[in-house]
C-alpha cells in the first residue's frame, strides 16, 4: 500500500484525493439542494406519501437479494473451479465467460424477451432476477478468482491430508477467507439490481411487481414534471444502498483491494 512518509507527501495526496472526489461529490449535493427547493421536506413527505412505495420497496428488497443470492454461490464456486481445481480447457471457458463482460443489457433485450415468454417466466421476479445475475457474474468471478489465487494452496493439501474431501476444504477454508471479496460482491450486486430500471421496465408490465426505479414515474407525466420530487425520489432510492455500503464498507475495501491485484 502507498503511503507518504513526508508531510508534504501527505498534503499533496490529500490535496490529489479531494480534487479526485470533487467530481462525484458535486452531483450528489446538488441532487440533495434540489430535492429541498420549492416545498422543502415536504416533497420527502409526498413521496413517502405514494401508496405504492411500500410495494416497490418488497419487490427491489426480492429481486436484489435474490440476485446477491445466486451471483454470491455461482461466482463463489466457478472462482474456486478456476482457481484451485484441475479442469480441463478451464482457461478457455474463463475467458469465455469473460467475453459475457463485453455485452450490454440493451442488445440482449430481444432474446431475453423471446426466452422468458417462451418459458412462462415474462412478468415475473424471475425474468429481472436471472438477466441480472448472468450479466454480474462475470466481472464477480474475475474478481474472485485473483483473490482467490492468493489463498496458499498448501491450506487445500493439508486438508485433504487431513480427509477433508474438496467440498469441505471449499466451504471451510476457501468460504471463510474470501468474506473480504464476498462483501464486495454483495455491495456490487445489490448497486446492478437495486439501481436497475431497464429490466423491469420492460419485463415487468404488472404494477404490483414494479421497483423503486419506477417510482419517479409518479411525478412525471403528460402536463407535469415536478422535478423536486423526481430529486427526492432519487435520495429515497439510494438510502439503502449507502447503508449497505456503510455496514460492509471495510470488507468491500479490502476485497476490493485484494480483488484487484495479484
Amino acid at each position: 500500500m502507498l503511503r507518504a512518509h513526508t508531510r508534504f507527501g501527505r498534503i499533496a495526496l490529500q490535496i490529489i484525493l479531494t480534487l479526485m472526489v470533487l467530481p462525484f461529490l458535486f452531483p450528489l449535493i446538488a441532487m440533495v439542494q434540489g430535492s429541498l427547493a420549492g416545498a422543502g421536506w415536504q416533497n420527502y413527505a409526498t413521496v413517502l406519501g405514494v401508496p405504492e412505495l411500500p410495494l416497490f420497496f418488497r419487490n427491489s428488497i426480492i429481486i436484489a437479494a435474490a440476485t446477491i443470492l445466486i451471483v454470491y454461490v455461482f461466482t463463489m464456486l466457478a472462482a474456486f473451479g478456476f482457481s484451485k481445481l484441475h479442469i480441463w480447457g478451464k482457461e478457455v471457458l474463463f475467458w469465455m465467460l469473460l467475453a459475457a463482460l463485453t455485452l450490454p443489457g440493451v442488445v440482449l433485450l430481444t432474446p431475453l424477451f423471446a426466452t422468458l415468454t417462451s418459458v412462462n417466466l415474462y412478468n415475473t421476479y424471475w425474468a429481472v432476477i436471472l438477466p441480472l445475475a448472468a450479466l454480474q457474474v462475470p466481472f464477480a468471478v474475475l474478481l474472485t478468482r485473483n483473490f482467490v489465487n492468493g489463498i496458499p494452496d498448501d491450506l487445500l493439501d493439508a486438508s485433504r491430508i487431513d480427509g477433508a474431501s474438496t467440498f469441505k476444504g471449499f466451504w471451510y477454508i476457501i468460504l471463510p477467507l474470501t468474506r473480504p471479496i464476498g462483501a464486495a460482491i454483495v455491495v456490487f450486486t445489490l448497486i446492478g439490481a437495486w439501481n436497475e430500471y431497464l429490466f423491469p421496465l420492460v419485463f415487468l408490465v404488472d404494477p404490483t411487481t414494479q421497483t423503486i426505479t419506477q417510482l419517479p414515474q409518479f411525478f412525471v407525466g403528460q402536463f407535469s414534471n415536478d422535478q423536486t420530487k423526481v430529486l427526492a425520489s432519487a435520495v429515497i432510492t439510494a438510502i439503502p444502498e449507502v447503508v449497505a455500503y456503510l455496514c460492509l464498507q471495510g470488507l468491500f475495501e479490502r476485497g476490493l483491494s485484494a480483488g484487484a491485484l495479484k
